[in-house]
């Protein structure tokens, strides 16, 4: 594989990561990237909380808990080489209830067997010892959790592989690969295709992953539903009341997490994100709408059965949305001195969460090998702080395996 011709299709961090890695491998081998936008990075890579998640959550021996900690170690390592901004500000998980600390006791198991550093349980009393203006029973703190700026990251990447001899072709959009005789050909939306071949190509493309995959002769599912996420920006006269992360403790009767604080790597601080079916896969501002993306989700059965079993959470997340005073009030659970705080809108994310026929969400990361052509096909939260590590893992075990 040393002097093999690699594309890489999206300019996003996981994109760019898998490059990178392809160059330190391989130092002499060509590698192009395809970014559809006029600039790296425009889509989740720019669109997203700024969290290093340190891997409490997630099943041990899957891909998200270990592709997760190893990521977390290359993100730290990499912003302390490359002087990016990185702040291991903590992060609170805080029950309420007993039923809540039901649940957070198996978090923290979770967090044990996934080797997360420095893990611990705190009472009420030592919740005020870390975040002042908390209130709860009792909390997992994780006090290795950071923030940074992976748009910053992403553009260093490009940087970096650029000065490696790596070539990115912007503006062009890729709709389908055809693989000849171990010869794989790049095709774009204007009916024209690169003149060059390749040996192998990643498929790094986000929101519009199931396309490409499906497209370019891989199975159809899982699909990608789009759910955008919103973050407010609190008064700055307030932003101390919190100093780095607090989070509710999942309820797995609602699929997505609820509303919690996120400190910026700016120095702001947010509330969100709220979850919410979105109506159109890039529609960042949202006041837009893509018809064909609505039409998708419409007409898929995996989506109707989703919905059908969570009404209840449907609900929830419309009254956040619905409602700024709704949604400040969902995280004044957690600081009540900032119950009647004046908020802005921030940052609007769109998760490109896979979703199987049943209307299960697809939890772990999805990445399948065609031939010479490996799609990532589902990507979602720790996506970004796994970004290195994915890189490894495709170009280190799922490239070479036969």
């Amino acid at each position: 594989m040393v002097n093999n011709h690699y594309a890489v299709i999206g300019g996003g961090i996981n994109g760019l990561s898998v490059a990178r890695q392809l160059l330190l491998d391989f130092p002499d081998s060509r590698v192009t990237v395809f970014e559809k936008e006029q600039k790296v990075a425009q889509h989740q890579s720019s669109h997203n909380s700024g969290v290093v998640h340190a891997g409490l959550y997630y099943e041990p021996g899957g891909l998200k808990a270990r592709l997760c900690r190893r990521g977390a170690e290359l993100v730290k390592q990499y912003c302390l080489e490359k002087d990016i901004a990185y702040d291991e500000c903590g992060k609170v998980v805080v029950a309420l209830n007993t039923v809540e600390e039901i649940r957070l006791e198996s978090i923290y198991q979770r967090s044990i067997a996934n080797k997360v550093a420095d893990v611990r349980m705190l009472n009420a009393e030592e919740i005020s010892a870390v975040e002042p203006n908390c209130i709860g029973t009792k909390a997992l703190y994780s006090p290795r959790t950071a923030i940074v700026s992976y748009g910053d990251i992403a553009q260093k990447i490009a940087e970096e592989i650029l000065e490696k001899g790596a070539d990115i072709i912007l503006g062009r959009a890729v709709t389908h690969l055809t693989e000849n005789n171990k010869k794989i050909s790049v095709h774009f939306s204007d009916n024209d295709h690169h003149d060059s071949t390749f040996d192998y190509v990643v498929s790094c493309a986000g929101l519009q992953s199931d396309r490409l995959a499906a497209h370019s002769g891989d199975i159809k599912t899982p699909k990608i539903v789009p759910f955008f996420g919103q973050y407010y920006v609190i008064d700055e006269a307030y932003k101390e009341h919190v100093k780095g992360l607090i989070y509710p403790v999942p309820d797995p009767s609602y699929p997505f997490l609820g509303v919690h604080f996120t400190k910026r790597i700016d120095g702001q601080m947010t509330i969100g994100p709220n979850a919410f079916i979105s109506l159109g896969r890039e529609n960042y501002s949202g006041t837009d709408y893509n018809v064909v993306d609505i039409y998708d989700f419409l007409t898929y059965r995996g989506f109707w059965r989703f919905s059908s079993k969570n009404v209840p959470a449907a609900a929830r997340e419309l009254r956040t949305v619905l409602s700024q005073t709704n949604f400040v009030a969902q995280a004044a659970k957690y600081v009540p001195s900032l119950a009647n705080v004046s908020v802005t809108p921030a940052t609007r994310g769109i998760r490109a969460q896979a979703m199987e026929t049943d209307g299960s969400l697809v939890d772990d990361f999805v990445i399948r090998k065609q031939g010479n052509i490996t799609h990532i096909r589902n990507a979602p939260s720790p996506g970004a702080t796994s970004s290195l590590a994915i890189a490894e893992y495709i170009v280190k075990e799922i490239m070479t395996h036969e």
